[in-house]
């Protein structure tokens, strides 16, 4: 696993992508690599390497290596898109400005019935409109994301159970959610919480290996800054205390001014992190 792991941040750290690269190289990188992390992280959790001592670089540091290369060939991707959608709006409104004008000087044009310019490079070669295209937000629609039907129901469900007590039926019935609605909106928050009904039921490892999927799996979500303490905490009471000190420490490094930041240095005094 480390010999893998290693291998392959030492792969990804090599010259950037070329100029000439197209778009579709650059698509399938980025799947090829989002591909070969998914399956790093699950064998990561798989193989419990959370809770193993290895020395040098964590496994957090090294997963950030990968997410890294993954937000870097998403950029680029985005930015190809970008200008490619520009040079085919630009020619579009050029080649519609070319036939108002031709048509001025052609006897019997009506300019009425020129209609609307084909988009340049045709629907399979852009997706842009014939209008300047403006940055696409990331913002999500007003609502929020639609969830599947049962989905919402499933999720409460399980939250009664784990307000109920029953941390060991509340951790199946989370582990089931992030299963049957891969991709839904509540996953890192069900990650989240199967890990709290694992540590309530006293499987630390196995509730360290929840924190993580809901950490790696959103490294900015909600639950982020409350997975990467709790994931911390587990690791010391595991006796992985040097790991357990770079956890806590990564919480207040990317999470400053929060609460949880707040509870990771206090659980660092107690654990004497140096």
């Amino acid at each position: 696993m480390r010999a893998l792991v290693l291998g392959l941040v030492l792969g990804l750290s090599g010259p950037a992508v070329a100029q000439d690269q197209t778009l579709a190289d650059i698509r399938l990188e980025l799947s090829s690599l989002a591909q070969e992390f998914n399956r790093l992280k699950a064998e990561l959790v798989q193989t419990g390497a959370v809770g193993t001592g290895i020395a040098g670089a964590s496994a957090l540091e090294r997963m950030d290596a990968l997410e890294a290369e993954l937000a870097r060939v998403t950029a680029r991707a985005e930015e190809i898109e970008l200008r490619l959608n520009r040079v085919v709006a630009d020619g579009t409104n050029r080649i519609g400005d070319l036939e108002f004008r031709l048509c001025e000087v052609t006897p019997g044009c009506d300019i009425a019935t020129l209609g609307t310019t084909p988009t340049l490079g045709g629907d399979a070669g852009a997706t842009a409109p014939a209008a300047p295209v403006l940055p696409q937000t990331t913002t999500p629609p007003a609502g929020g994301a639609q969830l599947a039907i049962g989905e919402q129901t499933d999720f409460d469900r399980a939250k009664e159970v784990l307000g109920q007590g029953d941390f060991r039926t509340a951790a199946d019935l989370f582990a089931t959610f992030t299963q049957s609605y891969p991709g839904s909106p509540l996953t890192q928050e069900a990650h989240y919480l199967r890990g709290e009904a694992l540590s309530q039921a006293g499987e630390t490892s196995n509730a360290a290996r929840a924190y993580l999927e809901a950490f790696s799996g959103q490294p900015d979500g909600t639950f982020a800054p409350d997975a990467l303490l709790k994931l911390g905490e587990a690791l010391g009471r595991l006796g992985q205390t040097p790991e357990a000190c770079v956890t806590l420490t990564e919480v207040g490094t990317r999470f400053p001014a929060t609460m949880a930041a707040t509870q990771a240095a206090v659980a660092m005094q107690g654990m004497a992190c140096q």
